[in-house]
């Protein structure tokens, strides 16, 4: 039996990983264009931005998921996400792309806004473009000020992917209830919060590390 609930647990961790990278690969790069919108001097883009983050920020990741799932095709009759595994996956880590790029673009704009504004204004001097400044000068500082942050959002993100369950993808915590449901044994949940410390201890191990290479800005 437990070697039984290692693998269908092994199996929901894929499922679980998949999100989490996927996740992560898109919402970054998407945090940093929000930031930016939150930090434009043209006023309706900052004031969309703002009130977009504000909402997403302020209602539940599972409340969206729902939304983005559910919604597409109550709105307009006909599904836009299959009934299978893929399509739950898919619509799950769109809710979390979305979500997670709000909580990082607040933490991109507190990075970018506390590199002094001097030192922007050096690179102006020196000649340097505004890509240049950007990518020499405020982006290396931004990524040390902003890893701390951004660790604990991450790691957060381990554990939200849980959320998926709501909508029945077969991630690690779905893998493990399941055995309470068919079996009525509570052991494999415990198995499974064992799963989500190795996942979070490896990713607090990574971040220390980083953390400690960033230290040359000191």
């Amino acid at each position: 039996m437990f070697w039984t609930v290692t693998q269908a647990l092994m199996s929901g961790l894929w499922t679980t990983f998949e999100i989490f990278i996927l996740t992560l690969i898109f919402s970054l790069p998407l945090g940093l264009i929000f930031a930016f919108g939150l930090l434009s001097r043209f006023k309706p883009v900052k004031a969309v931005m703002n009130v977009f983050v504000w909402v997403i920020r302020g209602t539940p990741l599972m409340l969206q998921l729902i939304i983005i799932f559910y919604g597409p095709g109550l709105w307009l009759h006909q599904a836009i996400w299959s009934g299978d595994e893929t399509g739950r996956i898919t619509a799950t880590v769109v809710a979390f792309v979305i979500n997670y790029a709000c909580y990082f673009s607040v933490i991109f704009r507190g990075g970018i806004e506390g590199v002094p504004a001097g030192q922007r204004e050096a690179g102006q001097v020196l000649g340097m473009t505004k890509q240049q400044i950007f990518f020499k000068i405020t982006l290396l500082q931004m990524i040390k000020r902003v890893v701390p942050p951004m660790s604990n959002e991450i790691i957060t993100l381990v554990k939200d992917t849980s959320l998926a369950r709501i909508i029945a993808a077969y991630e690690l915590t779905f893998a493990g209830a399941a055995f309470m449901k068919s079996d009525g044994l509570t052991w494999p949940l415990f198995y499974t919060g064992v799963f989500y410390l190795v996942f979070v201890g490896i990713l607090t191990l990574l971040f220390n590390y980083i953390e400690k290479k960033l230290d040359y800005f000191r």
